[in-house]
């Protein structure tokens, strides 16, 4: 019992991070603030990669229950899949490793499709803590973060930060030499 009690702070720290990325992907997907999209899901992600690798450092987590409790009816994350697609417009694509440590297999990969996945899982969770299934809210989002959401997160993570990279640091190269030139004649 005491294993579970040690638990409980771990599943309170991982559902205030799961509704924290879900509303903050929900409230970008609504467009209000375009511009800021790829700056603060690079922020929501890396936040999230911390939450999911204390699931992951800790021993795996076993319900009480051998079968999971319904947690009801998952909200519909089409529309939010699709607004995604449209705030990703031209960027939302991506080529990922089906696994990079089995296989050089490519796949098809997209910010959309990841983001609302890692909605999916947290949501999942978060509704069996919400009903007062901690152990069982910590073994799914554990269990989703290993299988699923973890992976998808990290390929996001990686997709968002290149698409910065190439934002911040491709210039052509006349604005690049006479900034270049005026660093080096003030």
């Amino acid at each position: 019992m005491s294993e579970i009690s040690d638990l409980g702070g771990l599943a309170d720290e991982t559902a205030r991070d799961a509704e924290t990325f879900a509303l903050s992907v929900r409230e970008i997907a609504a467009g209000s603030a375009p511009e800021t999209a790829i700056p603060l899901l690079l922020l929501l992600l890396t936040q999230l990669q911390l939450s999911g690798a204390r699931l992951g450092a800790v021993q795996d987590v076993v319900p009480p229950d051998r079968f999971e409790a319904d947690p009801g009816p998952e909200r519909d994350l089409d529309p939010v899949r699709q607004s995604l697609a449209n705030l990703f417009d031209g960027i939302d694509d991506y080529t990922d490793l089906v696994d990079p440590v089995t296989s050089v297999e490519l796949a098809r990969g997209a910010l959309s499709d990841d983001l609302a996945a890692i909605v999916q899982a947290l949501e999942h969770g978060l509704a069996h803590y919400r009903s007062g299934r901690r152990t069982e809210a910590l073994w799914w989002w554990q269990f989703s973060y290993l299988s699923e959401w973890g992976v998808r997160a990290a390929s996001a993570l990686r997709v968002l930060l290149t698409i910065l990279r190439h934002l911040r640091l491709d210039v052509d190269d006349e604005v690049a030499a006479e900034a270049e030139f005026d660093a080096l004649h003030p």
